[in-house]
């Protein structure tokens, strides 16, 4: 059969679920995990047939998503700040408005000195998109990633490799730990003190499910996503608490936030003395990033 055929019955089967620029974009991704071939392959050579395999291969596809599964779940890989990244269903699929955090802490570590070796800690890794895409854009940084799920890190070691940086990962619950200098890898204790710290920790309420489209509630990993109700800073008073013991002076703390709980997240970092707490919004125009600074803890903190 011939490939641009079948891509009339692809947009046809799923109008009903998508829109006509997104299933598009569906239909060339899958074309080149399948055929290794883009766009302008098919536009250049029309008459590219597939055999009955490749076919079969498309159709269980095209049922996938019929069911809304994410298709980075389905051919197993995403993209992110230009890096490729294995993804799965122990792992969250890396989203634009978390690029945005990443592209803010390499620009404000790319302007300091060569001899700078800042270390970074990434709580609640995932896929490893943020450590990993840290690793491979700041200079002579040390990066360290922890998370709760031994199966999250297992895929996270494997982009790692894929993206050719020395990560240095953790398994721990963060809520349990009291120091992060007590906590250990495989290989040596971690440092007492970070110049960096990011996380992108669990933030969805419960009361929140009701936004969430299928494709994200029925597949993603619900423990990275949501947090109870009558405690939704959980993560984020727990992670302040460790950055103001293991952060340097002058040492960075950065989030991605709930949208609508960013005023309670600055108050939340100002009352534990932080300062220079910065609010930013992402692409879509929703409160998402905040960055803070923690200051000699002999001063003001």
């Amino acid at each position: 059969m011939l490939v641009k055929e079948y891509k009339t019955t692809f947009l046809s089967e799923l109008s009903p679920l998508y829109d006509e620029m997104e299933i598009e974009s569906f239909f060339y991704i899958i074309l080149e995990s399948f055929h290794n071939k883009k766009r302008i392959d098919l536009a250049l050579y029309p008459e590219m047939e597939m055999d009955a395999l490749q076919l079969l291969r498309w159709q269980s596809t095209l049922a996938e998503l019929k069911k809304e599964k994410p298709l980075q779940y389905i051919v197993g890989e995403t993209e992110f700040y230009g890096l490729p990244f294995l993804v799965n269903e122990n792992t969250l699929i890396p989203r634009p408005e978390t690029e945005e955090l990443v592209e803010l802490i390499i620009k404000s570590y790319n302007l300091q000195p060569t001899t700078y070796n800042p270390k970074i800690l990434d709580i609640g890794t995932g896929s490893g998109c943020i450590a990993i895409s840290l690793a491979k854009n700041i200079t002579n940084s040390q990066v360290f990633a922890i998370d709760v799920s031994e199966k999250a890190l297992t895929t996270a070691k494997k982009n790692a490799e894929i993206n050719e940086v020395t990560i240095n990962f953790i398994q721990a619950d963060i809520l349990k730990v009291d120091d992060l200098e007590n906590l250990s890898n495989y290989n040596s204790k971690l440092p007492s003190q970070y110049d960096v710290i990011v996380s992108n920790p669990p933030y969805v309420r419960n009361l929140e499910k009701s936004e969430i489209k299928p494709n994200v509630l029925e597949y993603e990993p619900h423990l990275a996503l949501f947090v109870d109700d009558s405690d939704a800073l959980l993560f984020y008073r727990k992670i302040a608490e460790l950055a103001k013991k293991n952060l340097k002076e002058n040492g960075k703390l950065y989030f991605e936030i709930n949208q609508y709980l960013g005023k309670e997240t600055v108050e939340l970092l100002e009352n534990l003395g932080f300062n220079d707490v910065v609010l930013k919004k992402d692409i879509y125009g929703n409160d998402r990033i905040i960055q803070c600074t923690r200051y000699d803890i002999r001063g003001t903190n």
